[in-house]
């Protein structure tokens, strides 16, 4: 499948789970720290399925506000989404991911909402990216 990219940008991590990541424009640094539960000590610093998380809910947003423009419809203004990401060893061998979003469209009623929702994943990238690799779980809250 090709894609007319319209903007890119490039990120170097350094030491893997326990290093450290930065955009090459120097926009972006984070110190990263593996988590108890993956082996890690911890510590202060950020992990990637917490960039994942993130990364994805802010994305999902702007799918739901691309829809919501085409269709006519006002995404509230105190929209938001909590993004869980859960890692962990696959029946398969190696690891793997799972994402649940719980979103949130104050105000919004709930039959236009979800019909909003299922439309924005399907034209967001994050959400096309992990089409059929990964479970993604969709609420409404």
């Amino acid at each position: 499948m090709a894609v007319d990219v319209k903007y890119e940008t490039k990120a170097r991590a350094t030491g893997g789970r326990d290093g450290a990541a930065e955009t090459l424009s120097g926009s972006f640094s984070v110190k990263l720290a593996t988590p108890k539960e993956l082996g890690g000590s911890g510590g202060d610093g950020n992990n990637p399925e917490e960039l994942f998380a993130a990364g994805y809910a802010a994305c999902f947003i702007g799918a739901m506000k691309f829809v919501g423009g085409q269709e006519k419809i006002a995404v509230p203004a105190d929209t938001s989404i909590t993004s869980t990401v859960g890692i962990g060893p696959r029946s398969e061998g190696g690891f793997g991911l799972e994402v649940a979003l719980e979103i949130s469209l104050p105000g919004l009623d709930r039959t236009v909402a979800e019909d909003l929702v299922a439309k924005a994943h399907q034209v967001c990238p994050y959400s096309n990216a992990t089409r059929n690799n990964i479970d993604v779980k969709l609420t409404v809250v």
